[in-house]
């Protein structure tokens, strides 16, 4: 049996392109520069706000523009990320059955921490993650182990009893990278041929459920605590 559930958070947990294309589009054309459509913002989406500004922008512009830009990006995502993000269906009602079941849940993101946090604060009822993670100042962005490692640390879990569920080729390199078991899904921003390297694929909800259901079958034992069940034992 495993333990903790490491959840990526954008294309995983929550639908968020509508909320960052706008505001990443805003941010440019605030600049001059052009903006872009959400199938386009798709494919920049996955390693962190500079990337994406960095993407946006296209090649050879200049640092104090990128700067710039990505300094809007921020303050406008701030102000308005609420409009466009929201939990995929499903999502809310499959982390309530885990917690049910004493499964250790965690957030691990490539957004900044800041916004991690507000969003999941937001958008989930309070306990629902043992814990949240963001890209904070000097930590390595996924697929650097750092990150998943940290979470796997904090709640007692070894990394081989940990599986981290993603939508993106950088999740499912985090996962290989630490140690532990990956699961893709199909709904968020990588196409279904770039998830090949993923331990299980989930192509829709009931797809997840069913393999979580696999990896932890039954109910919880009473009395047992559900933001530190990490059946070390299983």
């Amino acid at each position: 049996m495993h333990g903790a559930l490491i959840f990526d958070l954008d294309g995983t947990l929550v639908e968020s392109l509508p909320g960052i294309s706008a505001s990443l589009n805003r941010a440019l054309m605030r600049h001059g520069f052009p903006g872009h459509g959400e199938a386009a913002v798709r494919g920049f989406i996955g390693d962190g706000a500079r990337m994406l500004v960095t993407r946006a922008l296209g090649a050879g512009v200049a640092e104090p523009h990128l700067e710039s830009v990505l300094r809007g990006f921020g303050e406008d995502y701030a102000a308005s990320w609420q409009n466009g993000t929201s939990p995929y269906p499903g999502i809310t009602d499959l982390l309530a059955d885990l917690r049910a079941r004493g499964v250790a849940l965690a957030v691990l993101s490539n957004k900044p921490h800041t916004f991690t946090t507000e969003i999941v604060a937001k958008l989930f009822p309070e306990h629902t993650f043992a814990a949240v993670l963001g890209h904070r100042e000097g930590m390595p962005h996924k697929p650097d182990p750092a990150g998943a490692l940290e979470i796997a640390a904090a709640l007692g879990c070894a990394p081989e009893k940990c599986i981290l569920i993603g939508d993106s080729t950088m999740d499912l390199e985090t996962a290989r990278n630490a140690g532990m078991v990956s699961i893709a899904v199909t709904w968020g921003y990588h196409d279904r041929e770039r998830l090949l390297g993923a331990d299980k694929v989930a192509e829709n909800m009931q797809e997840l459920v069913a393999l979580l259901a696999g990896f932890f079958p039954g109910h919880r034992a009473p009395g047992r605590n559900p933001s530190s069940a990490c059946f070390p034992n299983g």
